[in-house]
């Protein structure tokens, strides 16, 4: 008698990191299913969940904490991975929360995005569902140690970057933002909600060409979930804004789009390192 998959849920937000996930997870033979967050998921995920080996797919609103503990707990499912983002913008003001969600908030003491989701990893433990790491099939796309493209950064570029490591680590450490962009030791631009391509954008329009970019874990990153992305758009934004530089932390970076991404940077003239954990060393 065959023995069964080993079942999981995705809980799945915007971009391509839930596809990625999905298909990592049906090669290593399991049986998924996909709940997709509708104001945020891209619609062509139901699609993909169609392809064989075809994933269980239901769409939920953002409130609809309830209604997806339910559809998981229907499925049998005991691990989820929640992956793709929500815009923090819309955590905070497009929400209309069921009860389920409502008894949530009603726990937190502070309404940033760290306390709500791991409040919410706590209510899905309670119904028997655990979260795992959202790189958990793909330890391939996490950023290595070292210079990562054809071009090393140059003397200055390497200052600013170790200059913007205790000013991102800083930031991170508030749950505020991931990224900071420096130029010439100033901090030009600091990420909030809005997001690292905006803040790029910004601080291209505010320092000009010779921008440094350093995206950083939190001190104590929670790997389940709001683990620092970045892909070739990251680097389109970067060469728009002329920013020359890019640090991202080393096995806590993912790199959505895998060596595409340093292949932008190598044409663009754009460096990009790994920092080591537990280290600001470039």
């Amino acid at each position: 008698m065959t023995a069964a998959p080993p079942r999981l849920g995705l809980i799945a937000g915007n971009g391509r990191f839930p596809f990625l996930v999905l298909e990592a997870a049906r090669r290593a033979g399991y049986a998924v299913t996909v709940v997709a967050i509708k104001e945020e998921a891209f619609p062509n995920l139901e699609a993909a969940s169609t392809r064989p080996p075809q994933a269980a797919f239901h769409w939920v609103s953002l409130g609809q904490l309830g209604k997806c503990i339910r559809l998981l707990e229907g499925a049998r499912v005991s691990q989820a991975v929640m992956a793709g983002q929500v815009k923090h913008t819309k955590l905070f003001s497009d929400i209309v929360p069921d009860l389920t969600l409502l008894g949530v908030l009603r726990r937190l003491k502070t309404r940033n995005t760290d306390a709500l989701i791991s409040a919410v990893a706590d209510v899905l433990r309670e119904h028997g569902i655990e979260l795992l790491d959202s790189t958990a099939f793909l330890a391939p796309l996490l950023a290595r140690e070292g210079c990562l493209t054809a071009r090393s950064p140059s003397d200055d570029e390497r200052r600013d970057l170790e200059f913007g490591y205790g000013v991102a680590d800083a930031i991170a450490g508030l749950d505020i933002g991931q990224t900071i962009a420096v130029k010439s030791a100033a901090v030009v631009a600091v990420e909030a909600m809005e997001g690292t391509d905006l803040v790029i954008a910004r601080a291209g329009q505010l320092a000009g060409r010779g921008v440094r970019v350093v995206k950083v874990a939190k001190p104590n990153q929670d790997m389940r979930f709001d683990v620092p992305v970045v892909g070739v758009s990251t680097i389109e934004t970067m060469k728009a804004a002329g920013a020359t530089a890019l640090s991202v932390d080393a096995g806590k970076t993912l790199m959505i789009d895998g060596a595409a991404i340093v292949t932008a940077a190598d044409e663009a003239g754009i460096a990009i390192v790994g920092r080591p954990t537990q280290t600001s060393a470039v």
